[in-house]
């Protein structure tokens, strides 16, 4: 895959096109959409455009709906959208710009002008993300931190009680971490959450929420998921993570699975009976799975 910024080109003449991809052409990797439909569902597309320069004039569905669309839509939201119009007119711009857009190019092109504000805007998208990722991630294992998971998994929550559709949350705990870290060194402890981390990740789908708790507890949120599809994936993990050996260390993890109830008014009330779950796997034992 190119580590090229996207940048989707939305215009159903084709000539207009062309002439937009001329001016970006060798810094972006460029789709072209010839309607709205066409646009929104290429934004929902992983991997995602970074920018999207988008026509006003086209039949069916115009821009100011194509706009108005991507900017309700909490997927495609913080895409920033480049109106290219031959409408010059104030009132045009400004109803573009009130839309959502961050910027109006109007016809004819000016190709210099075109990259730069491209660029320009390609650059603040990124400085976004970068300082997204931060807030949102935990720094030594890459995973979503605590603040993110009670965020995310709150809407999580939400939707499945707005749906009637089941969820389960797992919580687990490194077996002796505090032994790990004594005997081989807060380093190799590190390594050893990064690699259990990495595992994680891998193994859950991205609908799922995959959190680091704190310390050497993480949280994973399974999104339609019931208790017994959870609990199997949850002993999944626990035999691959006793395979893993990290560091050429056998280490081993104990989990609390539970399922969202009637009685589960928000994330906490979940995570106190995951947490409950995982105290009962170390009390009897340890490297094991307790649902409840």
């Amino acid at each position: 895959m190119s580590d090229k910024p996207r940048v989707l080109i939305v215009d159903d003449v084709e000539v207009n096109s062309k002439i937009l991809a001329a001016c970006l052409k060798g810094k972006y990797e460029m789709t072209i959409a010839r309607d709205g439909q066409a646009c929104l569902d290429i934004a929902i597309t992983s991997p995602q455009p970074d920018l999207i320069l988008l026509d006003i004039e086209m039949p069916g569905m115009n821009g100011y709906e194509v706009c108005k669309q991507l900017k309700n839509n909490s997927l495609t939201m913080n895409i920033p959208v480049i109106f290219v119009t031959a409408n010059d007119r104030e009132a045009d711009e400004e109803k573009g710009l009130l839309l959502g857009a961050v910027d109006y190019i109007t016809k004819p092109l000016r190709p210099l002008i075109v990259a730069a504000r491209v660029n320009t805007h390609i650059t603040l998208k990124q400085q976004h993300d970068q300082l997204l990722a931060l807030a949102t991630h935990d720094q030594l294992t890459g995973l979503y931190n605590r603040h993110y998971l009670f965020h995310g998994g709150g809407k999580k929550i939400a939707y499945a009680v707005r749906h009637q559709l089941p969820l389960s949350l797992a919580m687990m705990d490194v077996d002796y971490f505090k032994v790990i870290n004594d005997q081989h060194g807060h380093p190799t402890g590190d390594a050893v959450l990064q690699a259990i981390a990495q595992l994680l990740g891998s193994q859950c789908r991205e609908e799922d929420i995959v959190a680091r708790f704190g310390g050497e507890e993480f949280i994973i949120l399974f999104e339609h998921s019931d208790l017994t599809h959870a609990n199997k994936k949850a002993e999944k993990l626990r035999n691959m993570i006793e395979q893993l050996e990290p560091e050429g260390l056998i280490v081993t993890m104990s989990f609390g699975v539970v399922q969202l109830e009637q009685k589960d008014s928000n994330l906490d009330d979940m995570i106190a009976r995951a947490d409950s779950a995982l105290y009962c796997a170390k009390e009897t034992g340890r490297n094991q799975v307790i649902g409840v």
